[in-house]
């Protein structure tokens, strides 16, 4: 008896075939655009995560090749190991959300026994509430918000450095995905009030496209019901995330509001410039991206070139559906904006520079 050769729909062969042709591409950008890894630093440092998988472990394993040695710890036995250890300098990231109420006294003492201190904030503007309480407790404070800079300077702090956001391109990178993850459209965040108008105002042109939307909230929607079938809730991990980057034809960026009030405390009302970090990480997945703007996003990507930008649910339309049915352009915006970040926005190429105010003398 012969067998009957297995047929499959000439859609799926085509598909197949773009998505291996694209990661190959990928491939090939990724081996031109990797930088070398600076110099190790003779320096013991101790760093506290915050208990956010995409960041943490990018500044871990960055760190590592960073630093002649690297003890990490919980925020709740800060001052016992640090104790213990004796490290040259404490880095804490972010200081918010899973850090207990002893926090800052911890670090008090740490400083106390003469180990240098240092914060990141990564959050910022959205909790200046609590930022400038906790500002004052460090010795350095790093920023990846450009308009925090000169409000932590005028609460008394003389050593405020700008240090951008970026990506471990160990955990977003371009990858084979099954069928599960190919969207046309995917957004995936939580939804903050902008981002429910503009899908609202989206809501009767996604009809018919094959579209994600991810994460908590979106029972706020006006067209909650019209746009159920698209709506993946809770929390999604970032593997899966980059999964779901890697499998679409388009990621949409929209920022949070910095304003206060809901879901935020930023009760100083310091307008938002910075980029966040889904910028680079929907870059760092070889995918295009449509985001809207913030003051300093040319300072890291090329808008018409590594991403495009939008204003407005209607310029949103018109680039979605441009895009997608221009293929080749659509790779190009994926292809730049992968280059970019692996050169420019990894946690390896963003480290040195506070490793460097750490270690200065004086």
């Amino acid at each position: 008896m012969i067998a009957k050769k297995r047929s499959g729909h000439p859609r799926d062969y085509r598909e197949g075939y773009l998505q291996g042709y694209h990661l190959g591409l990928c491939e090939a950008v990724k081996r031109m655009s990797t930088p070398e890894v600076g110099v190790s630093r003779p320096l013991r440092l101790m760093y506290v995560p915050q208990g956010f998988q995409a960041i943490d472990t990018g500044m871990a394993e960055a760190l590592r090749q960073l630093v002649s040695e690297l003890i990490i710890c919980s925020p709740e036995t800060m001052l016992e190991v640090a104790a213990r250890e004796s490290p040259e300098a404490v880095l804490v990231m972010n200081g918010l959300h899973v850090f207990p109420e002893n926090h800052l006294e911890q670090i008090a003492a740490i400083r106390q026994l003469g180990i240098k201190t240092a914060i990141w904030f990564v959050d910022d503007p959205y909790f200046t509430e609590d930022t400038s309480v906790i500002c004052r407790h460090y010795d350095y404070v790093f920023t990846h918000e450009l308009n925090c800079v000169e409000f932590y300077r005028s609460l008394g702090m003389t050593s405020v450095h700008y240090l951008p956001l970026c990506v471990n391109p160990k955990m977003f990178y371009p990858r084979r995905t099954g069928p599960q993850y190919h969207y046309d459209v995917v957004f995936i965040g939580n939804a903050f009030r902008n981002r429910t108008e503009l899908f609202d105002q989206l809501a009767p042109y996604l009809r018919g496209k094959k579209v994600l939307i991810a994460g908590g909230f979106w029972e706020r929607l006006n067209c909650y019901q019209e746009l159920s079938p698209f709506i993946k809730s809770g929390f999604m991990p970032p593997e899966e995330t980059a999964n779901y980057y890697s499998g679409a034809k388009l990621v949409i960026n929209i920022h949070r509001p910095w304003e206060g009030g809901q879901d935020n405390r930023n009760t100083f009302q310091r307008p938002s410039l910075s980029i966040n970090p889904r910028t680079y990480e929907i870059s760092a997945c070889g995918t295009m991206q449509l985001t809207d703007i913030r003051g300093d996003l040319g300072s890291h990507y090329t808008p018409g070139r590594d991403l495009e930008t939008f204003a407005s649910a209607d310029e949103l339309k018109r680039k979605i559906e441009y895009y997608l049915n221009h293929e080749k352009e659509r790779r190009q915006y994926a292809l730049r904006g992968l280059r970019t970040t692996l050169l420019r926005h990894t946690f390896t190429s963003r480290l040195p520079h506070l490793l460097g105010v750490l270690t200065a003398q004086g």
